[in-house]
């Protein structure tokens, strides 16, 4: 089948089972063809062909509902519903989202890219087709992983309670990002090897409606046997104790039992969940071997070995660097503990744990839990060090406020993919949390220059006695500096004077000193001195450097990879309001919108965040001031 021609879902209405096994080899053909020239989130899009296949076929999108949980897994929904002819463009810059985009396509009706939200999505949408009196289907589409986070079993309390008509698909491939780990998980393992437990119930209560009445007593306690039988063919029946009528387990893989469990949760009133076992990776023997997950999201490979094409840059990762500091921390102090949420792998933890199993504590798709559980660990002298994405932390944020920052406990916080990211887009661009961490009481906030600085600001973490801290650094590969032997502790709120200057000033961190220096350079060469600042302390400000500089009275210019609402530069604004300063002040950054997917360097140009603009607000700066200098004068 030529898959270019697919524009909607509603042909595969008239396909058998074997014309269906057909068109799932061709897509999986396609996905590890386009993916090994784009990347992308192969293994859980394998994954689920034949149950995305027979999602479409049962249902009526976009009038029923299907909602992808963190949406990584809907490339074959995307294909289903026309836009295979948008794959080469996949991440790319303007091109087709990795996620689901509600402004590609109406059969996109929930946009995701974090877990566990499409169950109380499939409420709201549930309670709503209920008020207007439609009938169609709601059917949240979730993975074993996102089903531990809280906000989900949250939603199953409600959901249950509620006794709306949603049919969950729990895709159950053992791995979300990583190892799925909890109690919940193991209950899933316990089901997944009991067989089909709702054929039995149903067989057993036929029996017992055969035999002839004697007396009162099998009459009344027939009920009581066949509910019985579930907790003894099923432990754990977690999921009809929530009120679920629960179907499976089920063969992902095969088309018949899909839509044969399909149909009959499709004919059963209420909340109904379809247990659905899938491979991640799945005709695709790298990917299908991988037990630590390393197909889950991928840059290009060669497609028959399967190795992965590197970029040139053989600089270690930023992770890495944060993750051998706290190998090397952890020889010398026994209070570390590392904590993370389903990210070992993603912060290139794997070496610490096999190192130190008994310091490092991965608690699954759980921030708020993860940033609670690091504050009881300090109140008892230790050194919890939470490592995590930045788009992450943004679900923490009353566990941050109440737990962490209001009581001033020294939990560290190592803020991974700080900045743009990227391919990923939207949903995963770390660009907020310098915003909604900078106005805590209490709170550090820094971000390396390089990743020497880097093992210092980790080890000034773990060190740090008076309260919470945080240590931001960007998604990638480092400068490729030479690293110090031993770790320092660096002054809380010191700056560093990169490049001197005069007649302006650029106050930056992280990633955006680079081309900050080169904007100096370029002014310098035209005669104009602009001094480079390392301003690596967010919060607290160097105070003394911001006196000196603005008693001067010379134009200020800051530049941060963060949004310009309450970010750095507006806590330069706030220090020279309090302080009765007047200079000029310029702020650049991320302005007030979410940024798409696409390669940085093509986002930063999008947003005019390069050394030329530095140069044109610099060129603005002076010639303001030059103007204000010249009136004083006259």
């Amino acid at each position: 089948m030529d898959l270019t021609r697919i524009k909607n879902p509603t042909f595969l209405k008239q396909l058998n089972t074997e014309e269906l096994e057909l068109l799932a080899g061709e897509i999986r053909q396609f996905l590890i063809e386009k993916l090994s020239v784009t990347g992308g989130h192969l293994g859980a899009n394998l994954g689920v062909v034949e149950l995305t296949l027979a999602l479409h076929k049962q249902f009526n999108s976009p009038e029923d509902k299907l909602i992808f949980d963190v949406g990584h897994q809907s490339y074959i929904h995307k294909m289903l519903t026309g836009r295979t002819e948008q794959f080469d463009t996949l991440r790319q810059y303007k091109g087709l989202c990795g996620f689901p985009k509600m402004t590609e396509s109406e059969h996109d009706v929930w946009e995701t890219g974090h877990s566990s939200t499409s169950l109380s999505a499939a409420m709201g949408m549930a309670i709503a087709r209920d008020m207007k009196q439609a009938n169609n289907y709601v059917v949240p589409i979730i993975g074993d992983g996102a089903l531990t986070g809280g906000m989900a079993l949250e939603a199953l309390n409600h959901i249950g309670h509620e006794k709306k008509n949603i049919t969950v698909i729990l895709n159950d491939n053992e791995m979300s990002i990583a190892g799925n780990v909890g109690a919940l998980h193991n209950a899933l393992g316990r089901m997944r090897s009991a067989g089909k437990y709702n054929r039995v119930k149903d067989e057993l209560e036929i029996l017992l409606k055969r035999i002839p009445a004697v007396g009162g007593m099998i009459a009344q306690t027939a009920e009581r046997v066949k509910d019985s039988m579930k907790y003894f063919m099923v432990p754990g029946m977690l999921f009809e104790e929530f009120g679920f009528t629960y179907f499976g387990p089920v063969d992902g893989h095969d088309f018949k039992d899909l839509e044969e469990n399909i149909a009959y949760a499709k004919k059963t009133q209420g909340p109904v969940l379809v247990h659905v076992i899938t491979q991640k990776g799945k005709g695709y023997y790298p990917a299908e071997s991988d037990k630590k997950d390393k197909w889950h999201g991928v840059g290009p490979y060669k497609i028959d070995s399967g190795e992965k094409i590197k970029p040139a840059n053989s600089a270690p990762a930023w992770s890495q660097v944060v993750s051998d500091t706290l190998e090397n921390i952890a020889g010398k102090d026994e209070r570390l503990a590392v904590i993370t949420p389903a990210m070992i792998l993603g912060s290139k933890l794997d070496k610490f744990q096999e190192k130190y199993p008994d310091r490092l504590f991965d608690v699954g798709i759980a921030e708020q839990h993860a940033t609670t559980l690091s504050a009881g660990l300090a109140t008892q002298g230790m050194k919890p060090f939470l490592a995590i994405y930045s788009t992450f932390l943004q679900r923490a944020y009353d566990q941050l406020v109440h737990d962490v920052c209001r009581q001033n406990l020294n939990v560290a916080f190592g803020i991974d993919r700080a900045g743009l990211v990227g391919a990923d887009g939207e949903t995963h661009q770390g660009v907020f949390d310098i915003a909604f961490l900078r106005h805590l009481p209490n709170m550090v906030i820094m971000m390396p220059k390089d990743e020497n600085e880097c093992q210092h600001m980790v080890n000034t973490a773990i060190s740090y006695n008076e309260g919470p801290i945080a240590v931001r650094f960007p998604r990638g590969n480092g400068l490729g500096v030479e690293m110090d032997q031993e770790l320092k502790t660096l002054p809380i709120g010191q700056w560093e004077v990169l490049k001197q200057g005069t007649d302006a000033v650029i106050l930056t961190f992280g990633t955006t000193i680079a081309m900050s220096l080169a904007a100096s350079e370029f002014m310098q060469k035209q005669g104009v001195q602009v001094e480079v600042i390392n301003a690596r302390f967010i919060k607290p400000l160097d105070e003394q450097i911001l006196h000196d500089r603005m008693r001067k009275n010379i134009p200020i210019l800051t530049v941060e990879e963060a949004v310009l609402k309450g970010g750095f530069g507006s806590a330069i604004l706030e220090f020279a309001e309090e302080n009765n300063y007047h200079p000029q002040i310029k702020r650049m950054g991320i302005p007030d919108r979410y940024i798409e997917h696409g390669n940085v360097k093509e986002l930063l140009e999008e947003i005019d965040l390069t050394k030329e603009q530095i140069v044109v607000e610099l060129k603005k700066l002076l010639a303001v001031s030059n103007d204000k200098q010249k009136r004083h004068d006259e």
